[in-house]
């Protein structure tokens, strides 16, 4: 098996992590990574902010925000918990899509190719010796979030966070699916005479 697939195989999404975190010349590989993604009609929808340090923490502050200006807050665990998530992430990257403003290509289709570049975020920081989560928690879903990030809710979406490190645990081995039992073979039905 290639080294390529091997890295693919043993990939996994990890919430708790601490520093170090990537350099900025390997988070400029990984982001480098994302734009690599598929993009039909070359429209880039990717937008990324960098998020680091003492500014992390401020993202549980904006999501209890929003939450009560919702009108839905945020129950205590789930503050506590984000908190605990929080308290060693060295890096996160919020994540917009920005669809074709001439409209020329659907909006699934960037939002597709959005996914596709936080995959390859992912893999690349995967291949470089960290580990990353992407989350929709912390307030993606809730007016207010997205625009303190700066995604104008005009032109783009937020579709959350990736948080990027080193674990803080041990990682037992993955056990896959499968493929088998998602796959099936289509064939075309005999056209009738």
């Amino acid at each position: 098996m290639s080294d390529f697939l091997q890295a693919l195989y043993t990939r996994r999404s990890v919430k708790y992590v601490q520093a170090p975190g990537p350099s900025q010349d390997e988070l400029s590989l990984i982001l480098q990574a994302a734009v690599c993604a598929p993009d039909h009609g070359a429209v880039h929808p990717w937008r990324f902010k960098v998020v680091r340090g003492a500014d992390i923490p401020m993202l549980i502050d904006l999501g209890i925000e929003a939450g009560v200006q919702a009108g839905s807050p945020l129950p205590e665990p789930k503050i506590q918990n984000a908190r605990k998530w929080l308290s060693k992430v060295p890096l996160m990257i919020a994540v917009g899509c920005a669809p074709d403003p001439r409209g020329r290509i659907r909006e699934q289709e960037s939002l597709l190719s959005v996914g596709a570049a936080v995959m390859n975020m992912l893999n690349a920081a995967h291949a470089l010796g960290y580990c990353g989560f992407w989350s929709t928690g912390m307030g993606t879903y809730l007016d207010g979030v997205g625009e303190a990030l700066g995604f104008d809710t005009l032109d783009m979406r937020f579709m959350g966070y990736v948080s990027l490190g080193t674990p803080i645990d041990p990682l037992p081995e993955k056990q896959r699916p499968d493929y088998r039992d998602f796959v099936s073979e289509w064939h075309a039905a005999p056209i009738a005479d």
